[in-house]
């Protein structure tokens, strides 16, 4: 598991990353790869060491290929198992939790992956300082101020040293009682929905096997253990009956021994535990001058459907790119502004899906039908920001059920002049734009702009005839006939195209 990291920060920073969990790394390892000097601050002495995230969607597989870290988090995961439900001792059947959605945009990735989230930091950690970024762990942020230049943070060290940085820019993604958003006096917005406290913990159990997830129902609330691939633990969650609940080893054991037909001493080893109480809420805003809020900090999700680890990360993805085109290409800093409106309204519909999803529990009585719908809708593949003031789709012609500005690009085969490629991600890996001219002469070069002239494939049959510039997050920017709207949107993100 993690083991403490501590390194002295670089002496110049231009963005500093207040939170080392998934959202933090994530961003800062975008950052990062770009040539942002980009610096983590986490309170603990160490990453956190339990699992408790532990599903990645398949949105967030493609995140993380991009970004480097897929193969290793292949290595470390494994697909879910099938759930086994128990009843009085005894076996009453296996059954899925989500079944495949057949009409899902085509991904590399069409499965979530289990992997516990220590995991998922440690990988991500290694992965940023390859990248050059640096983490300091036991550092936590006192107070920030910003002017219209900078933002200055005073940090305090576990033994008890502080120290003042400036940086250009500070995201708070330190969870969802945000040293940061406080600090703005940013109120989070929302309401405790009358959603029910659960314990989750990692444990070493004898007795069952590991081929399954296992599922207790009971009328005081399901009890489930997930087997946590690379490890010997179970994760195990409990909805708890009523608000007086202290989550200990004995009380963990105590659980089992109520709600499954295994005795408390069958829990060998209880290793990380945490008890919390749901509620589902949004900050009035994701940005506020120089500061931005991401993750938890900016939402609050149940854990239904697995999705705050995955929505964080998009936030991440979404982030990274926009702060590396101001801080590194001087685009103008109302480019941060796509960051709020985009990333509130997909989170609001993922705040709503996840407490519908927890609301619904884990019940092999609805495994059909809400098996399916969790496929549906759980992958994140059909996200997209078509209301974007950057998504602009200007084609005179284009069909009515096919890819627009502001939806992900289709990740579909595709020959282009270079030869044929396997799929379209494949072309767009790195921190780059991407200019797609399909079935039509590409314009001049842009520094910053890769460009592919697509000929042919699936890919040219989807998108249809015309100039598509892929964001770095995957996005479809402009969709144009002619590269007389080129320019102008290049500017807006602070490239500038050669004369057209």
């Amino acid at each position: 598991m993690s083991e403490p990291t501590s390194q002295t920060p670089p002496p110049a920073v231009d963005v500093l990353v207040v939170g080392g969990g998934p959202t933090g790394l994530t961003l800062a390892c975008d950052l990062a790869r770009r040539g942002v000097r980009t610096h983590v601050i986490e309170a603990a002495d160490q990453l956190l060491t339990g699992s408790r995230g532990k599903s990645l969607q398949s949105r967030t597989l493609e995140t993380f290929d991009d970004l480097g870290v897929a193969d290793a988090l292949q290595a470390a995961g494994a697909p879910f198992p099938p759930m086994q439900t128990w009843r009085n001792g005894e076996r009453q059947g296996e059954w899925r939790l989500i079944e495949p959605d057949p009409e899902a945009p085509v991904s590399r990735h069409p499965h979530p992956l289990l992997v516990p989230q220590w995991r998922t930091q440690d990988i991500l950690r290694d992965r940023l300082l390859e990248l050059g970024g640096t983490l300091e762990c036991g550092a936590r942020l006192i107070s920030l101020a910003q002017t219209d230049t900078h933002v200055t943070a005073e940090v305090e060290h576990s033994d008890g040293g502080r120290r003042l940085m400036s940086v250009a820019y500070l995201v708070g993604a330190d969870g969802s009682h945000s040293t940061v958003r406080e600090s703005l006096g940013v109120a989070m917005k929302g309401e405790e929905s009358g959603l029910r406290s659960a314990v989750v913990a990692d444990v070493r159990v004898k007795g069952l096997d590991r081929d399954h997830w296992h599922i207790w129902p009971d009328p005081a609330g399901e009890l489930l253990l997930c087997p946590l691939p690379g490890t010997a633990d179970f994760q195990l969650n409990a909805k708890i009956t009523g608000e007086e609940f202290t989550a200990t080893p004995d009380t963990v054991r105590s659980l089992v021994a109520a709600r499954t037909h295994l005795p408390s001493d069958a829990v060998t080893d209880v290793r990380w535990f945490s008890f919390y109480r749901p509620r589902t809420a949004m900050a009035e805003r994701f940005r506020q001058g120089r500061v931005l809020l991401a993750g938890d900090a900016a939402h609050v999700h149940p854990p239904g459907g697995g999705q705050g680890l995955n929505i964080g990360v998009q936030d991440a993805y979404n982030l990274g790119w926009k702060l590396g085109q101001v801080v590194g290409c001087h685009a103008p800093d109302t480019l941060l502004d796509s960051y709020d409106a985009e990333r509130r309204a997909a989170a609001a519909d993922i705040l709503d899906l996840s407490t519908r999803l927890y609301r619904t529990g884990r019940r092999p009585q609805d495994a059909g039908e809400q098996a399916r719908y969790r496929g549906r809708v759980c992958h994140l593949l059909s996200a997209h920001y078509r209301d974007s003031e950057l998504s602009i789709d200007v084609r005179e012609r284009r069909s009515a059920t096919g890819s627009r500005a502001g939806d992900r690009a289709p990740d579909l085969p595709c020959v282009t002049t270079d030869g044929p490629c396997r799929n379209l991600f494949d072309l767009l890996r790195g921190p780059d734009f991407t200019l797609l001219a399909v079935n039509c002469a590409p314009p001049p070069a842009t520094p910053g702009v890769r460009t592919h002239r697509v000929t042919g494939g699936p890919l040219a049959q989807e998108l249809g005839t015309g100039l598509f510039l892929i964001r770095p997050d995957n996005h479809i920017g402009l969709a144009a006939d002619s590269p007389e709207h080129l320019s102008r949107y290049l500017a807006r993100i602070g490239l500038h195209s050669t004369e057209m």
